[in-house]
């Protein structure tokens, strides 16, 4: 895989809220990413051969140092992506406790004690791989880069990190923070679109590429990954299955749906995407998750999407179904005015060969299938090319149980759309990527292991 195309000079984002610019920061080319990832190697050595304890106060210092930063970065955020603002602060709060477990966690990661010989020692060790490539995402920038970042220099990585192009302004200035804290090298941010990011994993000199974004680029990375040897961690697209069993109350399921379906305007890897809801109580289900979508809509509730050609996706996937027969029970309509708004939409009647069923929509869209069966709802959950997470709403401990064995994803959650214990981690299958990106098992991810054999010599 060779670069095709130069990085344009400037990145310029506009406002999601109405369209009026945030602001304009360079691309970095193939000299300056060349020279980041240099800068990067050269500081590689030393920061290995510091003591993970020592690691860990240098991560517990940047958490700190972001934190005095908080609502400076949350406000960028919430300029380049329309998050909303509490939302934004909890973003960055949430990539502060990140940087915190990280720093708690990376001194005690060891390898274990194997059983040999009486006489010899056997044992592995853990050592970082070296220079880590860090390709993080716009829909939660603060919170998910912390967790690759934390990871990485914990267990005696060096980074070199380029985040989205459509919050770069809030990427450069967390780089800018936890750089300041850090070793000289430790950490090198860099801005540019596509172009840049390309140029980034083609690099020859990187030994893990850390990927949360779109499938298509990370098939793209593990593809570069091919030719350079680097080690690939990527979390991907998804396209959750929520499935409604008959014997739960239909509006508390439609709360469900609802949050899961319109939370951040629904721009979450982990959003519910498709719902498949039991006959029996289809109808009631139905009127109050469109009267929640309404309320939503009413109360201005919902941030705006992260910018018009995301809403011209979303929207195309909507037109699609009420084109091949689905109804739009709520929203469906661009509204009038700046910036990049999408209500949130509720339709009925979908069939599953409708993109809108069967792709990432990545919007505050839930379509909505009616299945006779709870087996019906679980055996169309099960398809599809993605593997990231499911939900199951039900009472019956054995539908749930099957659900748990049946569900070809990363997660399964049972009656919390967004529900999990601290500390989770999760693989996820399909084209939704491979490897932890998250959690103690990323540290795992981010080490090699060597196996030590030690005996002593024969006696003369």
């Amino acid at each position: 895989m060779t670069s095709t195309s130069i990085p344009p000079a400037e990145l310029t984002v506009l406002s999601p809220h109405d369209g009026t610019p945030v602001g304009t920061l360079p691309c970095a080319g193939a000299d300056e990413v060349r020279d980041a990832v240099a800068t990067a190697r050269a500081a590689a050595l030393d920061w290995a051969r510091t003591s993970p304890e020592e690691r860990g106060r240098w991560v517990r210092a940047a958490a700190d140092a972001l934190a005095d930063h908080a609502e400076e970065v949350a406000g960028l955020n919430t300029r380049e992506t329309g998050k909303l603002p509490q939302e934004a602060l909890g973003g960055v709060m949430a990539g502060v406790g990140t940087l915190h477990q990280y720093a708690e966690l990376g001194p005690v990661h060891r390898g274990h004690s194997l059983r040999g010989h009486a006489l010899a020692s056997d044992y592995t060790v853990a050592e970082p791989r070296g220079v880590v490539a860090a390709i993080t995402p716009w829909n939660d920038p603060v919170a998910v880069a912390a967790g690759l970042l934390g990871a990485a220099l914990v267990t005696g990585n060096t980074v070199v990190h380029k985040p989205s192009e459509r919050c770069p302004h809030t990427g450069a200035r967390l780089g800018e923070i936890l750089a300041g804290v850090l070793p000289e090298g430790v950490l090198v941010t860099v801005t540019g679109g596509p172009e840049t990011g390309q140029i980034l994993t083609e690099q020859a000199g990187l030994d893990v590429l850390a990927h949360v974004g779109s499938t298509a680029t990370g098939v793209a990375i593990a593809h570069a990954a091919l030719s350079t040897g680097a080690h690939v961690i990527r979390e991907n697209g998804g396209n959750d299955p929520l499935v409604v069993d008959d014997d739960v109350d239909p509006v508390w399921a439609a709360e469900q749906a609802a949050i899961g379906a319109f939370t951040n305007a629904g721009q979450i890897c982990t959003s519910v995407e498709r719902v498949y809801v039991h006959r029996a109580i289809a109808e009631p289900f139905l009127e109050a998750l469109a009267a929640e979508a309404r309320r939503r809509n009413a109360d201005q509730a919902l941030a705006p999407l992260v910018d018009r050609r995301m809403r011209e996706a979303v929207h195309a996937h909507v037109l699609h179904a009420l084109e091949h027969g689905a109804t739009a029970l709520a929203g469906g309509t661009i509204p009038e005015g700046p910036g990049s708004h999408y209500p949130a939409t509720v339709l009925s009647g979908c069939t599953e060969d409708l993109p809108v069923i069967t792709e990432e929509t990545f919007g505050p869209v839930a379509p909505v299938r009616i299945v006779d069966s709870f087996e019906e709802g679980l055996r169309w959950a099960a398809g599809g090319r993605y593997g990231l997470a499911a939900t199951v709403l039900t009472g019956r401990i054995a539908h749930a149980q099957r659900a748990i064995a049946e569900l070809p994803a990363g997660t399964v959650k049972v009656n919390n759309v967004f529900g999990g214990a601290p500390g989770g981690a999760a693989q996820p299958r399909r084209a939704s990527g491979a490897g932890f990106g998250y959690g103690p098992e990323l540290l795992d991810e981010m080490t090699q292991v060597k196996v030590v054999h030690v005996e002593m010599p024969p006696t003369p």
